[in-house]
C-alpha cells in the first residue's frame, strides 16, 4: 500500500485549500483533517494522531503549509515515530516575535469583537505575493472569501495558540525522516531566509524556492508545487 498523506492547512483556511493538490496523490490513502480552533498546536496535533489511529495508520508523510507546518513541529515533538516524511511549505520553525505576538492577540480580540469582516483587507497583502496581486484576481476573491467564512470564535483561538507557539528551531536537527522545505519567493510572512534556516539544519532535506508564489505557494503555483511534491513523494517510494 502506498504510504499515507497527511496535509495540513494554512490559518485561517480549512482543508479545502489542497484541493488542487488531490489529484497527485491519487493512490494515496489521504487525510485533510480540520486544524484551526485548537487551544495550542499541541492539541491540534494530537487531533491529528487520533485521526491517524481511526484508520490503523502507523506512518503517513505530512504536508504541512504555514500553520499545517508549526502543527508538523508538533507531531514530531509528540510521535516522531509516525512519520515517513515531512514537507514544510511556507512555514518557519522560529517563535513569533514579541511585536507579533502583540498584533496576534489584538487580532484576536477584534476577531471576537467583529467577526471576519476586517481580517481580509488587514492579511491578504501578506497571505497572496504580488504576482498573485497583479494578475490572478480570482484567486484574491477566493482566498477573501475563505477568510471570511472562517469562524471567528476559531480563529480567535487559532491565533492565540499561534502567538503562545513554542521555538522549534531545537527540534531541527533531531529530524530524522526526508524532508522538503518549500516556499514562495514572494513570500513575505515566512520568506526563502526562513526557509533555508530549516533545510539548513534538518539533516536529510531539500528546499525549492516556487517562483511568482507569495505565502500560499499551493494555491498560487501549483504546478510548481505539485512538481515539487510529486518528486518527492516518488523519491520516498523508492
Amino acid at each position: 500500500m502506498s504510504v499515507p498523506v497527511v496535509f495540513l492547512h494554512a490559518f485561517p483556511y480549512s482543508p479545502a485549500m489542497w484541493e488542487g493538490q488531490l489529484k497527485l496523490v491519487e493512490g494515496h490513502p489521504l487525510l485533510l483533517p480540520d486544524i484551526l480552533g485548537f487551544e495550542s498546536l499541541e492539541k491540534a496535533a494530537a487531533h491529528v494522531l487520533v485521526e491517524m489511529d481511526a484508520r490503523g495508520w502507523q506512518k503517513a508523510v505530512f504536508v504541512g503549509l504555514s500553520m499545517g507546518g508549526y502543527v508538523i513541529f508538533r507531531l514530531w515533538n509528540l510521535e516522531p515515530e509516525r512519520f515517513a516524511g515531512l514537507v514544510l511549505a511556507d512555514t518557519r520553525a522560529t517563535p513569533d516575535t514579541p511585536e507579533g505576538v502583540r498584533l496576534r492577540l489584538e487580532q484576536a480580540a477584534r476577531v471576537r469583537k467583529e467577526g471576519m469582516p476586517f481580517f481580509p483587507e488587514a492579511t491578504l497583502g501578506g497571505h497572496l505575493g504580488a504576482t498573485t496581486h497583479a494578475r490572478r484576481p480570482e484567486l484574491v476573491a477566493w482566498v477573501r472569501q475563505a477568510q471570511l467564512e472562517a469562524d471567528p470564535s476559531r480563529v480567535a483561538k487559532s491565533l492565540e495558540a499561534l502567538a503562545y507557539r513554542p521555538d522549534s528551531v531545537p527540534l531541527l536537527s533531531s529530524i530524522s525522516v526526508p524532508a522538503l522545505v518549500l516556499v514562495g519567493e514572494e513570500d513575505t510572512l515566512t520568506p526563502p531566509a526562513d526557509a533555508r534556516l530549516m533545510a539548513a539544519q534538518i539533516p536529510d532535506s531539500r528546499m525549492l524556492i516556487i517562483p511568482e508564489a507569495g505565502h500560499l505557494a499551493n494555491l498560487e503555483n501549483p504546478r510548481a508545487f505539485n512538481t515539487a511534491l510529486r518528486g518527492f513523494l516518488c523519491e520516498l517510494a523508492h
